[in-house]
Parts: structure tokens; sequence; C-alpha cells
């Protein structure tokens, strides 16, 4: 559940200041919740996508791809390799980590 509430508030503010009217609030409301609900947030860039599992995916399950995907990635594992693959392998390893931290914290926060 998505407990996020600021954009809706915001929006209701900022349609009523703009338009000056209360369909104004009423519209900034709607956006504000699109908003709040990530409907402009593209799907990759959710972190399940970067690990390549479902969001209703089990906490070992998690693990798992995360484990394999940084063993696969890690920049150290990649060494006597050319410059621009082991910068490539750095990125993607920092990314995977972003979203296993990403993934922690929403579950910890559920």
């Amino acid at each position: 559940m998505n407990r996020r509430w600021y954009g809706k508030f915001l929006g209701f503010i900022a349609g009523w200041l703009l338009l000056r009217h209360p369909a104004g609030a009423v519209l900034g409301l709607l956006i504000g919740h699109a908003f709040d609900a990530d409907w402009f947030r593209s799907p990759r860039d959710t972190p399940y996508r970067v690990l390549g599992i479902d969001e209703d995916a089990s906490d070992i399950e998690v693990e798992q791809a995360y484990r394999r995907l940084i063993s696969q990635y890690h920049p150290d594992r990649l060494v006597g390799v050319a410059e621009d693959l082991r910068r490539k392998a750095e990125k993607k390893a920092a990314e995977i980590n972003r979203a296993y931290d990403r993934i922690r914290e929403l579950r910890k926060g559920s």
C-alpha cells in the first residue's frame, strides 16, 4: 500500500491557487494522486526489474537474485578484462546494489 500523501496535498493547494477555483483544487488533487501512485514512473525504474524478479517474490528469492547478479557483475571478478568492460560492470554492480537496498527499504517499511 502506498502511503504517500504530499503529492495530493501539494496538488490540491497548487490547483486551487493556479486556477482560483475549487475545480482547480480537485484537478490538482487528481494530479497529485497520480504522482503519489507513481503513474508517471517508467516500469523499468523499479528495483525489482533490475534484479529480474516480480514484486511478489519472497525475501529468499530477492536474496538469491541479488547474490547471483552481484557475483556475475562484481568488478573484483573481472580482473584483467578491458577497462571499458570493467567500468560497465562497476555501473551495473552499483545499480544492482541500489536496487537491492531499495527493495530491503521498501519491505522493511511494510
